[in-house]
């Protein structure tokens, strides 16, 4: 009887060696699979990686790819242009000086196109100058009427004049005949 328990017990022992030695194995081999360097003498980089040659066919394609399409939009755009040109309408004989392109205008064609008065010719330069004027007339002293000796002033000092001075009051008398005469359109209403 104190045999079968040694051999339960040996055999429990003989798993786990045989375990620890099947895990050094594999331990070894997969050292052994991993080599270090290049051992076929082709230089020090690992096989696994990109070769130079495919990344340079990638670039040669994409550069072919890229000029392919650039090409290809270009002679779409050509297409467009010459079908946009024809299909524009003929410009009337009474116009002179007509520029080739019509849909493209030269930089000075209105002032030599067109008779005088023209009409806003610079927007935002004419708008600029009207502003300018009128601020120049709101915040400066100059003369409205010289011989009736009527004059302007800036609206800052116009302001405190108002202050200082008051609002001008018209008589009793004046302002009797305003309220009576207020008083006989409303009744008559």
């Amino acid at each position: 009887m104190t045999c079968k328990p040694k051999k339960f017990l040996s055999t429990a022992q003989d798993i786990k060696e045989r375990e620890l030695k099947k895990n050094e194995n594999e331990l070894r081999q997969m050292a052994d699979d991993t080599q270090h360097g290049n051992p076929e003498g082709h230089g020090d980089f690992e096989r696994e990686d990109l070769s130079p040659k495919s990344i340079l066919y990638f670039l040669l394609v994409l550069a072919v790819g890229t000029v392919v399409c650039v090409v290809m939009i270009g002679g779409v755009y050509d297409f467009l242009d010459k079908r946009e040109k024809a299909s524009q309408p003929p410009v009337s004989p009474l116009v002179t000086n007509v520029p080739e392109d019509t849909r493209h205008v030269a930089p000075h064609y209105p002032q030599t196109a067109f008779p005088d008065p023209r009409l806003e010719e610079d927007e935002r330069n004419q708008l600029n100058g009207i502003r300018r004027a009128e601020q120049e007339k709101l915040y400066s002293y100059g003369w409205v009427d010289q011989q009736a000796g009527t004059v302007r002033i800036p609206i800052e000092r116009a302001m405190d004049l108002l202050i200082e001075r008051g609002l001008p009051v018209r008589p009793q008398q004046e302002a009797a005949k305003g309220e009576g005469s207020e008083a006989a359109t409303t009744s008559s209403e």
